[in-house]
């Protein structure tokens, strides 16, 4: 027995290093954590329990036969973060470039199988120079084989993709369909085609970093939801998200602290909105204002800024917020920031945490540029994904509701059912000083002092329409409140739709404007 003891003892030092001490070295040359380094990072110290640690690969030409590495290429087993158990696989550059072979997949395929079938989160570490070309059509079918498991898992449990190097090809797709990606500055890359190809095909010279780096995806594309600053940082980030995010979609989201009291009033919020209805503010004072202890995780910061969505604790109670942020385009309604919330909103009602929303909207932003965009296709998928929640949504209307976006930003129409509004909200089609000039154009035009008549008008307009009390009239919205109540009230609010029960009418799945 002590002999087959000290046997397993040598396999597994063996299956432990990888691809060698040189190669993990030239790792941390790079300013990169090996796969089982980032394990340790990511998991509760001494949680990780590794599965298939003495794989090899299968291939017998090329080569490959010389050398069989355990493990091939990729760590997977499951642990926990803050006690709660995940399933994660972190592929190991030092092993063959962290390439995908047919085992390697079915390592992967085999933990997404158990995370699914136990009603816990994924959470894959990706590190790969592609597929194993010596493999061939084989290492396709094993990338076809995780996609699969990818969009059968969505929905099902949270999945998370931390890109902590390469990512290329067809490898591109299993980290987009996933919840969240995480990338890193200066190491992370991800693009279908690299600078050569591009170089190649459209004659464009393009780095790397400027092509698919972390910056250019979390900004520009909207493909990473975090751009971090080190890996140590990446790997911190998505234990925070776990703070707010449940397990499966048959759980309740995890509680906060719930220290804050939930009966705290904040005076400041007099203030936040300026008294000309043009003048900017910034909506996340409102936000750390509000939520508990002022902590506020949010989503997609660097991308479409004039919409903030991202994750907060009300009264202890789990939240997904989603904000016009008049600080950015007066938090006008584009493709872009259509996009960001519509998804941000699917993922808070498949796992079953409410959406609390800010409305500063003036409408969609107008333009030859959005239109041939495809701002209608693009703004239906927020109003869609609104419609389809059957979490508890509310909405505060701070400032502005003008026009269809009114309707699109969870308004009671669409099933909102808490919605309220400050006394310096503004519901109607249009701004005044826009309708007066639609309405009374022709009156305008023949008046000896036309600015007075205009002023005359918009004063008329805005006494009669641009307050919150006619939407009150017509119970469109269910109270104007003191901004000073916010907070306990949405508490209240959120408490007394505990019990929620609705649902949509049965059918394999929507159509989703795409």
């Amino acid at each position: 027995m002590r002999e087959k003891l000290d046997e397993l003892a040598r396999r597994r030092a063996e299956a432990e290093v990888g691809g060698g001490v040189d190669r993990i070295a030239a790792q941390h040359d790079k300013g990169k954590l090996t796969a089982r380094e980032r394990l340790d990072a990511l998991l509760d110290e001494g949680s990780f329990v590794e599965l298939d640690a003495f794989v090899t690969h299968r291939a017998h030409d090329f080569g490959l036969d010389r050398t069989r590495p355990y493990g091939d290429g990729v760590v997977t087993g499951h642990g926990r973060i803050d006690g709660r158990l995940v399933y994660v696989f972190s592929q190991d550059f030092t092993v063959f470039g962290g390439s995908l072979s047919e085992t390697h997949a079915a390592k992967i395929c085999k933990v997404m199988d158990l995370a699914v079938r136990n009603g816990a989160p994924v959470i894959g570490l990706n590190d790969s120079g592609g597929a194993r070309i010596q493999e061939g059509v084989v290492s396709l079918g094993g990338y076809a084989d995780i996609f699969l498991r990818n969009t059968l898992a969505s929905g099902v449990v949270p999945q998370v993709s931390a890109i902590l190097g390469p990512c290329a090809g067809g490898a591109v797709y299993s980290p987009a369909i996933t919840d969240f990606i995480y990338m890193v500055r200066g190491t992370s890359y991800m693009f279908v085609t690299g600078p050569n190809v591009v170089k190649t095909v459209t004659h464009e010279d393009v780095t790397m970093e400027q092509l698919g780096g972390a910056d250019t995806h979390a900004a520009t594309s909207g493909v990473a939801h975090f751009a971090c600053a080190s890996e140590l940082e990446c790997l911190q980030r998505i234990r925070e998200l776990f703070r707010y995010v449940p397990s499966n979609n048959m759980a309740d989201p995890p509680r906060g602290a719930g220290t804050d009291p939930r009966t705290r009033r904040d005076e400041a919020l007099l203030d936040v909105v300026p008294d000309h209805p043009s003048k900017p503010y910034d909506i996340l004072e409102v936000i750390h204002r509000v939520v508990d202890d002022g902590s506020w995780y949010e989503v997609q910061p660097d991308y479409a800024g004039n919409i903030v969505v991202g994750f907060a604790h009300l009264g202890g109670h789990s939240v997904g917020i989603v904000a016009n942020q008049p600080a950015v385009l007066a938090g006008v309604l584009d493709i872009n920031a259509s996009a960001k919330a519509a998804r941000f909103i699917r993922f808070c009602d498949a796992f079953n945490i409410p959406i609390v929303t800010f409305e500063d909207v003036p409408g969609f932003l107008p333009g030859v540029a959005q239109e041939h965009g495809g701002i209608i296709k693009h703004g239906a998928k927020l109003l869609y994904a609104y419609c389809e929640a059957t979490v508890p949504k509310l909405t505060v209307i701070t400032r502005k509701a003008y026009g269809g976006a009114y309707d699109v930003m969870s308004s009671k129409h669409i099933r909102g059912d808490w919605n309220v509004a400050w006394p310096t909200a503004e519901i109607a089609v249009m701004g005044p000083k826009g309708a007066v000039e639609v309405l009374f154009r022709r009156e305008i035009a023949e008046a000896a002092d036309p600015v007075a008549a205009t002023d005359a008008r918009v004063a008329e307009y805005t006494a009669k329409f641009a307050n919150p009390y006619v939407a009150a009239s017509r119970g469109y919205i269910d109270d104007i409140i003191d901004p000073r109540d916010t907070r306990p009230r949405l508490i209240d609010a959120l408490e007394t739709l505990q019990g929620k029960r609705d649902r949509n009418p049965p059918k394999k799945h929507g159509n989703i404007p795409l």
